[in-house]
């Protein structure tokens, strides 16, 4: 069996290969094709908890990244891919759509502590894993000029929650339980 001698990284967050540069594992981006919809996968179904959520998209990737290996004929290698999510309650708070979308979820996110989910999947050959990591966060409040100005910047686009630790957000994040390495838009 040909290796490619790393791994594979299904996701398009220079965050995810920054860490694992970090960490010193070599890898290969194994980014979606252009008639793919990977947006699709990240619909979220009636009543659905945010765990489940969270763990349901990313075998999904994973499913697809897979499937993308096999089709480009590429050597055969460990395949990672992660999603993250942002929950407050049962309310799940994904990507925001535009900038007034952001301002809402930020706005509902102020003065609260919320979870930020990532769930990490590894799949090779016919074995899968899905794992979780959760973190608590506690947003400071944040007075509305504020909230606008930080979703003028245009950094929370794309990300879950409309927000990330890395960004201009850290400024108001009063309290982090958990990993901060699996925060925000999170790093794995």
């Amino acid at each position: 069996m040909k290796s490619i001698g790393s791994i594979y990284l299904a996701s398009q967050s220079p965050r995810r290969s920054q860490l694992l540069d970090q960490l010193g594992v070599r890898h290969e981006l194994l980014l979606a094709d252009a008639d793919e919809d990977s947006e699709a996968l990240e619909v979220m179904l009636p009543n659905e908890a945010p765990r489940r959520y969270v763990q349901r998209v990313t075998a999904l990737k994973l499913g697809a990244a897979l499937q993308r290996l096999k089709k480009r004929g590429l050597p055969d290698a460990p395949v990672l891919c992660a999603d993250t999510t942002v929950a407050l309650g049962r309310t799940i708070y994904g990507k925001p759509v535009d900038a007034r979308d952001a301002c809402r979820m930020l706005q509902e996110l102020a003065g609260h502590t919320h979870q930020v989910l990532t769930a990490v999947a590894i799949g090779w050959g016919p074995k899968e894993l899905v794992t979780l990591s959760t973190s608590r966060v506690r947003f400071a409040a944040m007075s509305r000029k504020q909230i606008e100005a930080y979703a003028a910047s245009g950094e929370p686009m794309g990300k879950a929650g409309a927000y990330a630790v890395q960004g201009g957000a850290a400024a108001f994040i009063a309290h982090i339980s958990g990993s901060y390495r699996h925060y925000g838009t999170p790093t794995f």
